[in-house]
């Protein structure tokens, strides 16, 4: 099973705002998930990022793989 770090969508039309999640790649975007581990709001100014670390460095040590803009996201956190 290859498991992912990727950005589930939530909130409103044209208000997004996104969870952080550890799903496996085959399920759908907003679908099934295995664990929570933070939040990003890009609405507010400065945006706003929220990571259990402890999780977030499990995940990644237990080979997790973030996407894209969820690899952004870390390093500007400074876990990655």
């Amino acid at each position: 099973m290859a498991v992912k770090m990727r950005l589930r969508r939530m909130g409103q039309k044209k208000a997004p705002f996104y969870r952080i999640v550890v799903a496996d790649s085959r399920s759908p975007r907003d679908g099934k998930f295995i664990e929570e581990i933070g939040t990003y709001d890009p609405t507010r100014e400065p945006s706003v990022i929220k990571f259990d670390e402890e999780a977030a460095k499990k995940w990644l040590a237990t080979g997790a793989q973030p996407t894209e803009t969820v690899g952004k996201l870390l390093k500007i956190a400074g876990i990655q």
